[in-house]
């Protein structure tokens, strides 16, 4: 058997239809789920990887995209998390392309933020000569996700965020009627203020933001 083959086995014998409902009304019914809760998911997944470790770290590119093709919601997490894990901060310079399908298929909140913050986030800092280019390009695209991730990729940069470049996101988009969007303005804006409150509440109070954008950025800041 291989590890795909393997995964799906393991998975349909813990599925469980009774925690499959309340997870799709969560998610907005925009996936269908076996109903296998977090904590075993990783568990079921650490267990099946630890069975093909070859074939895990030489094919983990494939066998992620493979996974997001498919209909449940914990393949396409399981998907996210094995290319996390493998990937490190060994990117190749045309994983863009798998970590962009990632953001733009079975999209929604749970999935994309992780994209973002971890995939796109570690892939810039390995490439920083591509950021520029490839968040204006994110930045300008019809796809809200897209554009969410252009806005919060820096999540994990913690005080090496590059507030020029989070305040231009947040002046492009900052009429946007997007509710992921205004959200995602405001989350940013946040997570910066815990290194830099003084910086985020002048620019909050001085930029014309979304209700829900405003209040977001500064809830954290006395």
């Amino acid at each position: 058997m291989s590890f795909i083959e393997t995964l799906d086995l393991v998975l349909n014998q813990n599925k469980n239809a009774s925690l499959a409902i309340p997870m799709e009304n969560y998610m907005k019914n925009n996936f269908s789920f076996l109903g296998i809760k977090a904590a075993l998911r990783r568990e079921l997944m650490k267990q099946c990887c630890a069975q093909y470790p070859a074939d895990i770290k030489t094919n983990f590119r494939a066998i992620c995209q493979e996974l997001y093709l498919k209909k449940e919601r914990e393949y396409h997490l399981i998907a996210i998390d094995i290319f996390m894990k493998e990937v490190k901060s060994n990117y190749l310079v045309d994983d863009i392309y798998i970590i962009e399908n990632m953001i733009i298929s079975n999209s929604w909140w749970d999935s994309v933020d992780v994209v973002a913050k971890y995939l796109v986030g570690g892939y810039l800092v390995q490439f920083p000569e591509k950021k520029l280019s490839l968040i204006e390009r994110f930045s300008n695209s019809d796809n809200r996700w897209l554009i969410r991730t252009a806005i919060i990729f820096q999540l994990s940069y913690k005080e090496k965020t590059d507030f020029d470049l989070l305040k231009s996101e947040c002046e492009k988009h900052k009429t946007s009627k997007e509710f992921f969007i205004q959200k995602a303005i405001g989350w940013a804006l946040r997570d910066y203020s815990r290194f830099n409150p003084s910086a985020v509440l002048n620019y909050v109070e001085n930029t014309n933001l979304k209700p829900l954008s405003k209040r977001e950025a500064i809830r954290n800041i006395k």
